[in-house]
């Protein structure tokens, strides 16, 4: 990064510091200072906020389709939610509910936009390397809590009350880490995946000692994690080197043997895992978890799932004609909001993402926001390919961490949020890897020599064709 503006280093560091108050706000808001856990529920907002002053004055702020639209729904749905509860609601709890709904769908999104543009591969590499080395006391911590009975110190929830974490099968409760409630770990989790199979796939990026801790890491919290999430979300960053098989077929002999050695080694902790209290009694929590979900809905395991999931994004399509359609108005969905309005965090209107967004802002202008987060998302898409195309995996696998956020994640938890805008512009901060025509080019069969890259035909007019060694300058010619 040391070919960019001095100018860009502000952003940089309340970049770092935005990702550090991200880990840490839980412990602060449930063991350190609990009697202020409602104003640290926006602690990062201050640092946001200083990110984008400074980008602005960078000149890297976007100024692209996603954040004017954004924008513009934004502001329309607050002056809408204004309109429709004046009459009932006092100006003050409106404007506090409103700007709470604004600042959890619209405000935080652009930061995605602004870390593409700050940061670059080498600055994800080395987030990446935070990661795993803070993967190892991450997952001490949830088999710490997995142990604990659900109301001691360690499990304790946000705030002053006497609230439990949520609970998962066998009288255990889901371990939330250093976070407010096990979402954290679900999406910090997928995110040690992600940066864990790049560093197996990409030698030398990382130090073996630490793929190896953090993979043993990994597992134990996923075991102990009594999440059926957590088991998806690593499940979908796996998933995705099918993707990088299928898009570059040439690597599938370079990747195969490591996919091998991460199988046996996979094995063999499971294996000798199966061995430890902890562990074993983790598996039969996640068992019992994945079976009893299937006994009530009265399906199979993965059944259940599928589900689960195709309900979550066609469920909005039985409420549309039921919703005013100036919604009920912007913030009454989310946790925050409702605590200004009934003083106690609750789902008022639904907790499904996308039925949430509906409610709240109406069919017209709820649908425009959703279309706004589908299009991010195959934004994402394209830019991952993009990079793997031009030989860059590392984009793809923080793509499977990222895109359910961005397309229906619960923005109104400040920790998915949090998440959802990181992962998702490291994705595009880890797509700049250049023209994607400059693909890694294989030796040819017959020769054994490597013919040079492929260039457009602009750069050819501007440099010259390469490749035409039989035409000379005569005595030009250097």
């Amino acid at each position: 990064m040391a070919d960019q503006p001095a100018s860009l280093r502000p952003v940089r560091i309340l970049i770092w510091v935005y990702l550090f108050l991200l880990i840490v706000e839980g412990a602060v808001r449930k063991w350190i200072l609990p009697q202020l856990s409602d104003p640290l529920l926006i602690i990062r907002d201050p640092v946001l906020l200083g990110i984008y002053f400074c980008a602005l004055r960078a000149r890297v702020f976007p100024g692209n389709a996603y954040v004017v639209l954004l924008g513009v729904i934004g502001i329309l749905s607050m002056a809408v939610s204004i309109l429709i509860l004046y009459d009932y609601v006092p100006i003050k709890v409106i404007l506090l509910v409103t700007l709470y709904g604004f600042r959890s769908n619209f405000l935080h999104l652009p930061l995605i936009f602004v870390i593409a543009e700050a940061l670059d591969l080498e600055d994800v590499k080395k987030i990446g390397r935070w990661t795993l080395l803070l993967m190892i006391p991450m997952a001490i911590l949830m088999v710490l809590q997995f142990k604990a009975s659900p109301d001691s110190f360690i499990n304790k929830t946000v705030g002053m009350g006497e609230a439990q974490q949520l609970s998962t099968a066998g009288g255990k409760i889901r371990p939330p880490a250093t976070f407010s409630f096990i979402s954290g770990p679900v999406f910090y989790l997928s995110a040690a995946a992600a940066f864990l199979i790049y560093g197996a796939l990409t030698q030398g990026v990382y130090k073996g000692w630490l793929l190896f801790i953090s993979a043993a890491s990994l597992l134990a919290a996923v075991m102990v994690s009594g999440s059926r999430a957590c088991v998806l979300a690593v499940g979908l960053v796996g998933l995705s080197i099918l993707i990088i098989v299928l898009v570059r077929p040439s690597a599938v002999n370079k990747i195969g043997g490591t996919l091998l050695a991460l199988a046996i080694i996979g094995f063999l902790l499971i294996l000798f895992g199966s061995h430890i209290p902890f562990m074993r009694e983790g598996m039969d929590v996640l068992s019992e978890r994945f079976t009893s979900s299937a006994e009530v809905a009265e399906t199979t395991v993965v059944g259940g799932l599928i589900e689960r999931v195709i309900q979550e994004f066609t469920e909005p399509l039985g409420y549309i004609s039921k919703i005013p359609l100036a919604g009920y108005g912007l913030g009454l969905g989310t946790a925050g909001g409702a605590r200004f309005l009934v003083g106690k965090g609750t789902f008022l209107l639904s907790e499904n993402e996308w039925v949430r967004i509906v409610a709240e802002s109406g069919p017209i202008l709820g649908i425009g926001f959703i279309i706004v987060r589908v299009a991010m998302a195959g934004k994402l898409l394209l830019a991952s390919l993009r990079a793997l195309r031009a030989g860059e995996v590392l984009s793809i696998l923080l793509f499977s961490t990222a895109f359910l956020g961005v397309l229906n994640g619960q923005l109104g938890q400040p920790t998915t949020l949090g998440f959802t805008v990181v992962l998702a512009g490291l994705c595009l901060a880890a797509a700049k890897v250049g023209d994607p025509t400059n693909e890694e080019v294989e030796p040819d069969e017959d020769t054994g020599e490597t013919p040079l890259p492929r260039r457009s035909v602009f750069a050819d007019r501007i440099h010259g064709r390469a490749r035409d060694t039989d035409h000379t300058n005569g005595s030009v010619d250097r």
